[in-house]
């Protein structure tokens, strides 16, 4: 018998009782009995018992014994059998290893609840429980009693829920809209704030049907607004600094500066126009009060804007010194009660037994408490929000999140807002003769305001004779008092359309009027302006239950709210988008209504708004709507201010994190498809790689100036991106812009020659400048993200013409020098331990050592010859390296196209190039498919010369073929220009990340 095996039978021995005794197993016995007695021994004549039974038979193969005992010895048997019967009611009775009630219950009705509410157990069991939990704490260690949490139903109180949801906004700031948005978007945290990205249904399509043929509504609230305050001729003195008329109109147009025009502009750190862009904002000045001087401007930016924006202003205003305001007790709005200071705790009246629920006190019995929002998400909760200058006299007050602001986008929008908004009924006599807290019996009072107010209703009643929000003049700005747009809420959700019967009755002259020089001056004044009665009008707004209650003491169910309450007037500001202003396709497309309100009003109006009819856009929409416009989307396609700069290294480092999440044999190798910054954009490389391919071509100082200026200046100064109005005129016309099916416009102008003076005259006054194009692909394709721009070569343009189907040339495959170097590094990591080599350079090939690449390498095989004059550097020829054979050194070569090594002095003469700025990607770590930095010449590493990069790509729904915005270099497109035939001018390659196939695409710059 083996180990195992006896030790098994000695276990299960081991439970018989004392007084049973078994002998050897291969010996023929009978069991023996402990107690000596008459029957005890065997005799002769007897049969003998077989022993050694184990599992059912006999290990030693004999077989059963068939015959049965003639006679049991009764005195043996029973002795036996009683001590076997002893022991079991003792296995009974006694509990095994645990001593818990619950054991004594069958295992199919024991649960695990019993053991934290006893109520769960049978009454006969009830009591021992409590005894024995109440002896296991008394012996058990003093913990802490923890109080048992609220029930749902206790949570869900709506003064719970206010405390929980200020407990989640100390990070991230909700909008008035996040909780209706959260239940239906995709809810992202950014910029300090959980805004709304896309629907969780599918819209793409619904969105730009919305935008093109009705309205999409959109919450714009995150949006900063800072104000300034002080003498007219001391603000714009302050703001010119910061910007130049020659991007455009400035702070001090006049259309804008009356008041009646909503602008917007491109602002840049004081006194370093071209240099240093901090990004876009929209402006709107108060109108002016006559006899006074004192003027009221609203500057609205971006939050990330904001923290460079803020900083400047004070800088230019003289106003640091910070106003803190006296803490005023907040009042609440009707019906609730503010949050009581918390008092010192008092010794409990009763003990609250554990496992029961808690009761609701009286203390409960009050109102829940106000929400309170601290500071917002692009400013700490403390910081002050007003600043003052006592030279200067302005005063700067930062109104984050004092304003609620909606923009509805489509043709329709102005439908939208005459259904849903009525303009503000009188008071009654008797209410205006009692003294009011409230803002609008004090306002009724005054009669030059109540005649302003009956003509700002006229002038909102003309908007429904228009036809499409696109025949307003843009930036129109109008003022105006409605009621609570919840005393007319329509039973069901219904579209919004035009009235054709109500259009008729419309003035013509009237609407002609308004369509043609906008809004009357003194009708663009609204009390929204003032502090003090957004404060009232927030202070005193209806609260939902007292809607509710109102509702259903109306007779007929759904109809008006009649009379509508004193606190039921909200002062408005109705602000006109101009959508599309450039080029000449889609005239006004995108255009709509910007809705300005005081802050608490949100949902207030947001919910009529919804049951007109209207779509729900989020960011990914807000994006879609300006490449459908053409327009660059802030920040992520200003590559010359700060912010767009940290939008990038964001970017970069989520798309670089996705990259590596897949594995290694799923990844694109984006180094054999010639792409050497599929993540990023390195605008500035290529700026300084041009600089350097004109000045040797040309020859002229200005490129050395403009490098050791950059040198001085810093990272933002290397480059910018060209806003020169006439500048871009101009390019605009070289180009000869068409419209994505290819048709010329006519215009009117005489234009500036294109030759090689005029180009240098305009390349000598922006050196490193970048211009936003836009490029149409009028056969297949889809631009995607960071897409290569290059230039074509004489053979690309004849195939072109000579087979109009056809899409483009192909990109060579290129070799992955890096693919065996990462394979060694793995084998050589899991073999030793040895640290990682921090110099990622490519293995040398054996033979002459290449060349540094020029602008226009070859690849292997015959090569196309570039169409004219290539922007090759003056000197010898540089050797160029072959995309396909030999590697590129990583780290020995330069940043741009240089000239041959035997040219000391034009090398002696180059400006020094910048390195580029660290990103997340910088590591001396080698990832498979991705080149390691430093970057390698972008402009001359692939068979075309590479002008630059998308930053915008998609089908276009609006023109039918694929469209693409992005940046290229201005020597770049000047150079391309000059080269290309007069018939073929404007055409340039389009090749995506992923992709070794170029596609012809029209270049556009749109004025």
């Amino acid at each position: 018998m083996s180990g195992a095996k006896k030790r098994m039978r000695e276990k299960k021995l081991s439970k018989q009782p004392a007084s049973v005794q078994y002998g050897p197993r291969n010996c023929r016995e009978t069991p023996v009995s402990g107690h000596s007695g008459h029957g005890s021994s065997s005799h002769e004549g007897e049969p003998n018992y077989r022993g050694g039974w184990h599992r059912g038979h006999q290990k030693d193969g004999e077989g059963y014994d068939k015959e049965l005992p003639k006679f049991i010895p009764a005195k043996a048997f029973v002795a036996a059998r009683a001590a076997e019967v002893t022991a079991m009611l003792k296995a009974v009775t006694k509990a095994t290893g645990s001593c818990h009630v619950f054991g004594a219950m069958p295992k199919h009705m024991r649960r695990r609840a019993m053991s934290h509410n006893t109520k769960r157990l049978p009454c006969r069991l009830r009591d021992a429980a409590n005894r024995m939990r109440e002896k296991s704490l008394k012996a058990g260690p003093k913990k802490k009693e923890q109080a048992k949490n609220k029930s749902r139903k206790a949570r869900r109180r709506h003064g719970n829920m206010l405390l929980e949801f200020n407990r989640r906004q100390r990070k991230n700031v909700w909008l008035e809209t996040h909780i209706w948005h959260a239940k239906r978007f995709h809810v992202l945290k950014k910029w300090g704030y959980c805004l709304g990205d896309r629907p969780t249904t599918k819209c793409y399509r619904a969105c730009y049907r919305a935008m093109s043929s009705h309205c999409l509504l959109q919450d714009l609230s995150y949006h900063c607004c800072i104000e300034l305050q002080g003498e007219e001729e001391q603000l714009l003195a302050c703001l010119s600094q910061l910007t130049s008329k020659e991007t455009g109109p400035t702070f001090a147009t006049a259309v804008s500066l009356s008041g009646r025009r909503q602008g917007s502009v491109v602002v840049y750190r004081a006194g370093h126009y071209p240099s240093q862009p901090l990004g876009p904002v929209t402006f709107l000045w108060k109108p002016r009060t006559q006899g006074s001087t004192h003027r009221q401007l609203w500057i609205w930016t971006h939050p990330t804007l904001k923290q460079d924006l803020l900083p400047e202003l004070q800088s230019a205003c003289q106003c640091c010194e910070a106003v803190f305001l006296p803490v005023t007790p907040a009042v609440a709005p009707a019906g609730v009660v503010p949050t009581p200071e918390p008092l010192p705790a008092k010794p409990p009246q009763a003990e609250q037994v554990i496992g029961t629920k808690r009761k609701r006190s009286c203390r409960d019995a009050d109102g829940p408490p106000v929400k309170k929002i601290l500071g917002d998400g692009t400013r700490a909760p403390n910081t002050p929000t007003t600043w003052t200058s006592r030279s200067t006299g302005i005063v700067i007050n930062d109104l984050t999140m004092e304003l609620v602001r909606y923009r509805l986008i489509g043709p329709q929008s102005h439908s939208v807002l005459t259904e849903t908004l009525e303009p503000a009924t009188d008071c009654d006599p008797p209410n205006k003769s009692q003294t009011s807290s409230l803002w609008w019996p004090e306002h009724c009072r005054d009669g030059s305001k109540m005649a302003l107010h009956r003509q700002q209703a006229d002038t909102f009643q003309i908007l429904k004779g228009i036809y499409s929000t696109g025949e307003i003049p843009p930036g129109t700005v109008l003022g105006l008092n409605v009621d609570d747009p919840r005393v007319n809420l329509p039973k069901k959700r219904g579209k919004a359309l035009p009235d054709v019967l109500l259009a008729q009755e419309v003035d013509v002259e009237k609407r002609r009027e308004l369509t043609l020089h906008g809004v009357p001056e003194h009708c663009c004044q609204s009390s929204l302006w003032d502090a003090k009665v957004r404060d009232n009008v927030t202070n005193n707004k209806m609260s939902e239950q007292e809607m509710n209650r109102m509702r259903r003491e109306v007779l007929v169910p759904g109809s008006r709210l009649s009379p509508t309450p004193l606190q039921g007037r909200v002062p408005v500001l109705l602000v006109h988008q101009p959508g599309k202003q450039t080029g000449q396709e889609m005239s006004s497309w995108g255009s709509g209504w910007d809705l300005l309100l005081p802050k608490g009003w949100g949902m207030a109006f947001w919910v009529p708004l919804v049951y007109r009819g209207v779509r729900i856009g989020g960011l990914k929409v807000s994006l879609k709507h300006s490449q459908n416009k053409g327009a660059p989307h802030f920040p992520h396609d200003y590559p010359d201010c700060a912010a767009g700069v940290r939008f990038q290294k964001e970017q970069e480092a989520e798309l670089l994190d996705k990259f590596k999440r897949r594995p290694p044999a799923k990844r694109t190798n984006y180094i054999k498809h010639g792409c050497l910054a599929p993540f990023r954009c390195p605008w500035r490389q290529l700026a300084e790689e041009w600089e350097l391919i004109t000045s040797d071509r040309q020859g002229q100082s200005w490129a050395q100036n403009a490098g050791a200026q950059a040198a001085t200046e810093g990272f933002q100064s290397a480059f910018s991106v060209l806003r020169h109005r006439k500048s871009l005129r101009l390019l605009s016309d070289w180009c000869r812009p068409t419209t994505s099916k290819g048709q010329r416009s006519r215009r009117g102008r005489d234009t500036l020659p294109l030759d090689s003076l005029s180009a240098s005259s305009l390349l000598s006054a922006h050196g490193r400048s970048l211009v936003w194009v836009r490029l149409s692909l009028p056969l297949k394709g889809k631009p995607e993200l960071h897409a290569l721009v290059c230039a074509p070569t004489l053979e690309d343009l004849r195939l072109r013409l000579k087979e109009p189907g056809c899409s483009g040339p192909q990109e060579p495959p290129h070799k992955d020098h890096f693919k065996s170097k990462t394979k060694r590094r793995k084998m050589d990591s899991s073999q030793s331990e040895m640290p990682k080599i921090s110099d990622p350079k490519p293995p040398q090939p054996s033979g002459p050592t290449p060349q540094p690449s020029g602008p226009t390498p070859q690849p292997s095989g015959p090569t196309p010859q570039p169409s004219g004059p290539t922007p090759q550097p003056s000197g010898p020829t540089p050797q160029p390296s072959d995309a396909t054979d030999q590697p590129s050194n990583a780290t020995d070569q330069p940043l741009g196209p240089t000239p041959h090594s035997s040219d000391t002095t034009s090398q002696s003469s180059r400006p020094t190039l910048l390195t580029e700025i660290p990103g997340p990607s910088s590591s001396p770590d080698l990832t498979f498919g991705l080149w390691p930095r430093p970057l390698p010449s972008v402009t001359g590493h692939c068979s075309r010369v590479a002008l630059g990069w998308v930053t915008q790509g998609d089908f276009s729904l609006s023109s039918g073929c694929g469209e693409a915005l992005g940046f290229v270099s201005l020597a770049g497109l000047l150079s391309t220009l000059l080269s290309q035939p007069v018939e073929q001018r404007g055409w340039l390659l389009l090749r995506n990340p992923n992709s070794l196939q170029y596609r012809f695409a029209k270049v556009n710059i749109e004025v």
